[in-house]
């Protein structure tokens, strides 16, 4: 297998339109229904602006990353090289798991075709029935995405 070059956090549920929703999705929707405590609170909106200084938000660069017509499914991971943003994520997986919401790491080296990119993520629009095939010569398929928990 080829090492992983992306890694993401999500639910194991999918939601109606088809996908797995990201960690940060996760705790915003405990957010905004009101469940979080206090201090819960105060560590999730100060994670989410921190996150929103470290790095670009996707749909800030391209209104249309995530349109649903345009590129149904379409999901962020992270570059395993961001270890700065990576590293911040167990915060989200407790307070997560503090509710009950389950979670697992995806690692893959081919996520699905690329439809944004900048130094630290990728949106991605999942594979259907996996990658595409490796060219000629090469060791194999890449992984479609592998849970790691």
């Amino acid at each position: 297998m080829d090492e992983a070059l992306f890694v993401r956090f999500q639910g194991v549920t999918r939601r109606p339109q088809g996908h797995f929703p990201g960690v940060f999705a996760l705790a915003n929707d405990l957010a905004r229904q009101g469940l979080l405590s206090e201090e819960e609170h105060r560590f999730w909106r100060a994670g989410n602006d921190w996150y929103d200084a470290a790095y670009p938000n996707p749909s800030d660069v391209d209104r249309g990353v995530y349109d649903p017509e345009l590129h149904p499914g379409a999901v962020a991971w992270f570059k395993t090289t961001a270890t700065h943003l990576v590293d911040r994520v167990p915060g989200y997986l407790d307070l997560l798991a503090a509710h009950g919401v389950a979670c697992e790491r995806v690692e893959s080296s081919a996520p699905g075709r690329i439809v944004y990119e900048d130094e630290v993520q990728v949106v991605v629009v999942p594979w259907e029935t996996g990658p595409p095939p490796a060219p000629a010569g090469s060791a194999g398929r890449p992984d479609p995405g592998t849970p790691t928990t």
